[in-house]
């Protein structure tokens, strides 16, 4: 099975500098990172593996990370502002 992935600088290529800086330096974005790195493999395994999992489980999983993503793109937008702003 063909499984698209979505790391987070794979689907934000252009703030790739902005996730190494949070990464390193906002204790909440980290967080939610390592939360959404470890969630985004679980489902790539499943995925990959085609392991038995019920629908709703994965579509659980897969709206989770959603969520945080969701929550960790507004964290680099507001980020990126204030790296505008300073200038």
């Amino acid at each position: 099975m063909q499984v698209d992935h979505h790391d987070l600088h794979s689907e934000f290529p252009e703030m790739a500098d902005a996730i190494d800086a949070l990464k390193s330096g906002n204790a909440h974005f980290a967080k939610l990172f390592a939360t959404y790195h470890r969630l985004t493999g679980r489902v790539e395994d499943l995925e990959e593996n085609d392991m038995p999992v019920a629908d709703f489980t994965i579509e659980d999983m897969k709206k989770q990370r959603v969520k945080l993503k969701d929550e960790l793109y507004h964290i680099l937008l507001a980020y990126r502002a204030g790296q505008q702003a300073a200038k």
